[in-house]
């Protein structure tokens, strides 16, 4: 039995061999990405310069004057069992 096993091992090994292997490929193989052009760079910084926002970033919390007009803040007050204790300085 053992002698069968192993010529039945060996046929298949050169059966095996003798079979051209093709292989499916799922995606298509990756592509460099094209070279930035000089003209999509970056505009240079100026020290000191304002940072332009559109449209003009509002606090979370809205002040008590913008409260008394009607302003909602844009998150809802923690609960009390959310709230921490004050830290205490050393």
């Amino acid at each position: 039995m053992l002698v069968a096993g192993l010529t039945l091992t060996g046929f298949s090994l050169v059966s095996v061999a003798r079979t051209d292997v093709q292989l499916a490929q799922a995606t298509p193989p990756l592509q460099g990405s094209p070279a930035a052009a000089a003209s999509d760079k970056p505009a240079e910084s100026k020290p000191g310069g304002t940072r332009p926002t559109t449209p003009a970033p509002e606090p979370a919390t809205p002040t008590t004057e913008a409260q008394k007009e009607g302003a909602k803040a844009a998150l809802p007050t923690a609960p009390p069992e959310k709230m921490a204790p004050p830290i205490e300085q050393k």
